[in-house]
C-alpha cells in the first residue's frame, strides 16, 4: 500500500510543470502571529523573540519539517512596531526559505489599539535534484523533473490589521503573498518548471477570560485559506496562576491537538518573561495510518524596558 501511495505521488508530480507552494501550518499559531499578520508587530508593547520548530507526520518519509523565527518590538518613535520573520520549511524534495520585515502603525480606537501595516521580504524556493522513485529510478530520466536541482527567488508582500484590548480580546485579518507570483525554476538542468505561490488569507480571534484570581481561560480561533482550501483551528487554553497552561485544540479534518506550556517571570526591572510550549497532534485524517502524529516546540522571550522621561531644566533671567 505504501509503495502504491508513493508511486502515485511520484507520477502526479512528474506530470505537472507547476509546483504549488502553500504556507506551513502550526498548532501553536497563537505564539506566531507576526508570521501571518504584520499588524501584530509591537502590539504587546515589548521586545519579543520566538522560535517554533515543527516536525509534522513523524515517520512519514519526506514529512514536513518547519522552523519559524519571529522578533518584534514596540517603537513609539515610528508610531507603532516593527518585526522580522525567518521561515524555513522542508517538504520532501522541496524547500522554502522566507525572510520578511513588518511594520505596524498603531491607532487607538475605543479601549483598544488597532495595528495596521505591510510586510515586505523575499521568498526562495528550491528542489533537491536527488529524486528517487519507488522503482529506483531518478529524475535524470524524466523529461519534466530537473535532475540537477533548481532554486529561484522572488519578492513577497503582505498586509494585515490587528486589534487588541487590555481586557484580553484580539481580532486580526491579513493576507500573505499578495502578488501571488509564478516563480520560474532556475538551475543547471535544462528542464524547467514553475513555483505557483498561492495568495493566503488569515483570520484570527481570541479572548482571555479571568475565571478567578488563579485561572484564566483563553479560547482562540484561527482560519487560513488559499481560496482553494480552508483550514479551521479552534483551541482552548487554561492558564494557572499565570505560570503553566494546558489546552486542547482541533484542526478540522486533520488533527486533535494537546498543548502544554510554562510561563516564567523573572521579576526584574525589565519585566522579562520566558514561555516554553509543546504541542502534539493526534492525526485524524487518512494519513494517520502512516504517521505517529506531529510534534511542535515553542520558545518565546519578552522584556519591557522601563522608559524614563528626561528631566528638563528651565532658567529665567528674573531668577538669576
Amino acid at each position: 500500500m505504501m509503495k502504491k501511495l508513493f508511486t502515485s505521488v511520484a507520477l502526479v508530480g512528474a506530470s505537472l510543470i507547476a509546483v504549488a507552494q502553500q504556507d506551513a501550518q502550526f498548532s501553536q499559531n497563537m505564539f506566531g502571529k507576526l508570521n501571518y499578520n504584520p499588524g501584530y508587530a509591537g502590539m504587546d508593547k515589548a521586545y519579543c523573540a520566538s522560535l517554533i520548530a515543527r516536525d509534522q507526520w513523524v515517520n512519514f518519509p519526506g514529512n514536513p519539517e518547519t522552523f519559524l523565527f519571529n522578533a518584534d518590538a514596540y517603537l513609539p518613535q515610528i508610531g507603532g512596531g516593527a518585526g522580522i520573520t525567518i521561515y524555513d520549511d522542508k517538504l520532501g524534495f522541496q524547500k522554502t526559505l522566507e525572510v520578511k520585515l513588518s511594520y505596524s502603525y498603531h491607532i487607538v480606537i475605543g479601549t483598544g489599539v488597532l495595528g495596521v501595516g505591510p510586510t515586505l521580504g523575499f521568498l526562495q524556493t528550491s528542489l533537491n535534484g536527488a529524486w528517487l522513485a519507488p522503482d529506483g529510478t531518478n529524475g535524470t530520466t524524466d523529461p519534466l523533473i530537473p535532475g540537477g536541482g533548481s532554486s529561484s527567488t522572488t519578492y513577497d508582500l503582505g498586509l494585515g490589521a490587528y486589534y487588541a484590548t487590555p481586557q484580553g480580546l484580539y481580532v486580526g485579518i491579513s493576507s500573505t503573498h499578495l502578488s501571488a507570483p509564478n516563480v520560474p525554476g532556475a538551475g543547471t538542468d535544462i528542464k524547467q518548471y514553475t513555483f505557483d505561490v498561492a495568495r493566503h488569507y488569515y483570520v484570527m480571534a481570541g479572548y482571555t477570560y479571568n475565571l478567578n484570581p488563579t485561572w484564566d481561560i483563553k479560547p482562540d480561533l484561527y482560519i487560513e485559506s488559499d481560496a482553494s482550501s480552508t483550514q479551521f483551528q479552534l483551541d482552548v487554553l487554561g492558564e494557572y496562576n499565570k505560570l503553566i497552561w494546558f489546552g486542547l485544540g482541533y484542526r478540522l479534518q486533520d488533527a486533535g491537538i494537546a498543548l502544554v506550556g510554562l510561563n516564567y517571570a523573572f521579576h526584574d526591572k525589565n519585566d522579562s518573561n520566558l514561555k516554553i510550549g509543546y504541542s502534539y497532534d493526534f492525526t485524524t485524517s487518512q494519513i494517520k495510518t502512516y504517521s505517529s502524529g506531529s510534534h511542535e516546540i515553542m520558545l518565546q522571550f519578552c522584556f519591557r524596558p522601563k522608559i524614563t522621561s528626561k528631566t528638563q531644566f528651565h532658567q529665567n533671567v528674573r531668577t538669576l
